[in-house]
């Protein structure tokens, strides 16, 4: 089901987070990427982000609740605005034979256009810098999103060449975080991240955010 943080009014939060499962996945134990990165900075972010919200996603009651990631976004004073998402696009909304366009329609091949630059581009309008992160790789002991590799590759190279135009947005890879064999960042599922996961990534993510960008 839809969940999202509200904003708080009085504008002291000055981070917010969009996405899906990546940084959703064990909210309810606060042991996700949110919960990880507010402990690693000391700060609240708002967590915005849902468990299989997708870019392209038709209906428009659960849409609006956030199952839409460009809903998913408030206008505000943010410092900085984490973000991530496409996964489900590619998986989910592609029936394994028109990746080509479903890709394209996120990201132009070159990161100039596309779903994921819009909503890039509605964070930098409000001057919050942008930390855009990847997504997990599967451990080496076999996943039912596999298949999906190397479209995965595909389009995280197109969002380093979205950072690349900008220097507001980072592109925060995790692909290489996970060691062959090792099944501890990994929940039962072999997709989603287990704490450990979350903490890593988080990790990362407040390194971007501590040095200011790239």
């Amino acid at each position: 089901m839809a969940c999202t943080e509200p904003v708080p009014s009085s504008g002291e939060a000055r981070i917010i987070a969009t996405g899906d499962s990546l940084l959703a996945w064990n909210a309810g134990a606060e042991w996700s990427v949110v919960a990880a990165l507010e402990q690693r900075l000391g700060t609240q972010v708002v967590d915005r982000s849902v468990v299989g919200a997708r870019y392209h996603y038709a209906l428009p009651i659960s849409g609006s609740l956030g199952l839409r990631i460009g809903s998913q976004y408030r206008a505000g004073p943010w410092d900085w605005a984490v973000m991530n998402g496409g996964g489900n696009d590619l998986w989910l909304g592609c029936g394994c034979g028109k990746c080509e366009a479903q890709l394209d329609r996120l990201i132009a091949s070159d990161g100039a256009s596309g779903t994921v630059v819009n909503a890039v581009k509605q964070a930098r309008s409000d001057g919050a810098r942008v930390a855009y992160v990847g997504y997990l790789r599967t451990p080496g002991r076999g996943s039912i999103i596999d298949h999906c590799r190397e479209w995965g590759d595909r389009f995280e190279a197109r969002l380093a060449r979205m950072a690349a135009r900008d220097v507001g947005v980072t592109f925060v890879s995790i692909a290489d975080l996970v060691p062959h064999g090792d099944l501890s960042f990994h929940d039962v599922d072999r997709i989603h991240p287990s704490p450990k996961g979350s903490a890593a990534i988080a990790a990362r993510i407040a390194a971007v955010i501590n040095r200011g960008g790239p």
